[in-house]
C-alpha cells in the first residue's frame, strides 16, 4: 500500500535539497581564511549542485571531506548528492558523519530519515525524522516525512497526526495536503469498516451506505438506505434532512418537503432543513414563507451556499425588483457557486433589469447566460465524446453517471 507515497517525491526532495543547500554555499568563515583552496572547492560544488550536475558536485564535495574531515557542512552536502544520485547507504554515512560532528546540524536527520525510507527501513527513518521535529519543531517538511513515514508503516492516526501539524506550518503546500488527505481517508475507510464488521445491522451503516450512494449520483439507493436507517433510529438528527435532498434530486418535492419538515420537528434548530426546506418553498412558488425560513437560516449561519441566489428569487417573486438585483448580482460572483445557478442568476437578472428599464443591463445579462450555457453545453458533448472513447476502449468499464449539481 505505501509504495504510492513514492509518486513524484523525487520533485519534494530537490526541492527540498536545494533549500537546505543554500545555506551552505559559503564555508564558515575559519575555513575561508585557514583554508582557501578548501573554500573554493566547496563553493564549486555548492554550485554544481544546484545547477543539477551531480558528479561534480560530489566530487567536490568528497574532496572537501577529505581535505577536512571535521567540516560538517560538506559531509551533509555529500550526502545530498549521494541520496538524490540513489546511492542510499552512502549518503546515510555521509550524514550520520555530519550529525557527529554537528549533532543539530538543521536537515540532518531529515534527509537521513528520507534515505532510510527509500530503503525501506522505516525504524531507523522514523527516529532520524523524528530527531529533526524535536530539534526544529516549526519545519513543515520534517513533519510532512514523519506522516509518510507512518503511512508506510500503516499508522494513519499517528500520519494524520504530523500530517495536520505540518499544514499548520505550511497550510498551502500541495505535497502536505495531499499525504494528509491520504491518511484522513485512510482513518476514514478503517472507521467504517470496523463500524461494519462490529455492527452491520447499524443505522450508522445504512447512513454510510445512503451517503456513499449520494456522492455517486445514485439518489435512488441513497432513498432506500436513508429509509431503512430511519426504520432503526426514527428520531435520529439529521437522517430526514439527508433523505429530504435525496427527494428532492429525484423531484419528489411532496416527499422532500415533508422530510425536512420531520426532521425541524425533531430538531429545530437544523438550520440546513430550515434554509432547504425555504429553498423548495420558493421553487414551489411560496416566496414568503421561503424569505422567512432562508433568513432565519441565514441569522444563524451566515454564508450559506447559494443564498443570495435563492433570496434573491424570493424577492423577485415578491416583486422587490431593486432588493432581487442587488442579490443576484452577488450571487453571480459567490465562491463555491454552483456553475448552473450562477447561469440562472444571469437569467434572473436579464428578467429584473427588464423590469427595472436597465434595458442595455439586461441585454449584457442575457448575453452571459446565453454564454455560459453554450459553454456548458460544449463541455457536456466533450465529456460525452470522452466517455464514448473510453467505452470504446474498455468496454468492460460500468457507465459513469453525468453530473446532477445540487443547486442549494
Amino acid at each position: 500500500m505505501w509504495k504510492f507515497l513514492a509518486v513524484g517525491f523525487a520533485n519534494v526532495r530537490t526541492s527540498m535539497v536545494l533549500a537546505f543547500l543554500c545555506l551552505f554555499l559559503g564555508c564558515p568563515q575559519s575555513f575561508a581564511q585557514d583554508m582557501p583552496e578548501v573554500s573554493e572547492t566547496f563553493r564549486q560544488a555548492s554550485e554544481a549542485m544546484r545547477r543539477g550536475d551531480l558528479n561534480a558536485a560530489g566530487e567536490g564535495f568528497a574532496a572537501t571531506t577529505k581535505a577536512s574531515p571535521a567540516f560538517a557542512e560538506a559531509h551533509f552536502n555529500l550526502g545530498l548528492v549521494r541520496e538524490e544520485q540513489g546511492r542510499f547507504e552512502e549518503a546515510i554515512g555521509s550524514l550520520q558523519k555530519a550529525l557527529s560532528l554537528k549533532p543539530h546540524l538543521h536537515g540532518a536527520n531529515l534527509f537521513l530519515g528520507v534515505a532510510y525510507y527509500r530503503m525501506n527501513r522505516f525504524t531507523p527513518a522514523l527516529a532520524a525524522v523524528d530527531k529533526e521535529t524535536a530539534t526544529y519543531p516549526k519545519d513543515a517538511s520534517a513533519w510532512m516525512w514523519l506522516g509518510v513515514i507512518q503511512l508506510a508503516r500503516d499508522r494513519p492516526e499517528e500520519a494524520a497526526a504530523a500530517l495536520d501539524q505540518a499544514a499548520k506550518f505550511a497550510p498551502d503546500n500541495v505535497d502536505i495536503l495531499y499525504h494528509r488527505g491520504q491518511a484522513h481517508l485512510l482513518i476514514s475507510k478503517n472507521s467504517y469498516g470496523k463500524m461494519f464488521k462490529t455492527d452491520p445491522k447499524s443505522w450508522r451503516v445504512h447512513q454510510v451506505l445512503a451517503q456513499a450512494n449520494s456522492e455517486a449520483d445514485r439518489p435512488l439507493d441513497a432513498v432506500a438506505e436513508y429509509q431503512a436507517a430511519i426504520k432503526l433510529a426514527p428520531r435520529q438528527p439529521g437522517l430526514h434532512e439527508e433523505l429530504g435532498s435525496e427527494y428532492r434530486n429525484i423531484g419528489k418535492i411532496k416527499e422532500a418537503e415533508d422530510a425536512y419538515l420531520r426532521e425541524l420537528e425533531i430538531d429545530p434548530n437544523n438550520v440546513l432543513a430550515k434554509y432547504k426546506l425555504g429553498a423548495l418553498s420558493v421553487e414551489k412558488g411560496d416566496a414568503a414563507r421561503g424569505k422567512d425560513l432562508i433568513e432565519a437560516a441565514i441569522k444563524e449561519r451566515p454564508g450559506l451556499l447559494h443564498s443570495d441566489y435563492n433570496l434573491g428569487r424570493a424577492e423577485m417573486l415578491l416583486g422587490n425588483d431593486a432588493t432581487a438585483a442587488q442579490l443576484l448580482e452577488r450571487a453571480t460572483s459567490a465562491p463555491g457557486s454552483d456553475p448552473e445557478v450562477v447561469q440562472q442568476a444571469w437569467y434572473q437578472l436579464g428578467i429584473i433589469y427588464r423590469h427595472l428599464h436597465r434595458m442595455e443591463d439586461a441585454q449584457k445579462a442575457m448575453a452571459t447566460f446565453q454564454r455560459l450555457k453554450d459553454e456548458a453545453a460544449e463541455n457536456s458533448q466533450k465529456a460525452l465524446k470522452r466517455y464514448e472513447s473510453q467505452q470504446n476502449t474498455n468496454p468492460a468499464q460500468p457507465p459513469t453517471s453525468l453530473e446532477n449539481p445540487n443547486n442549494l
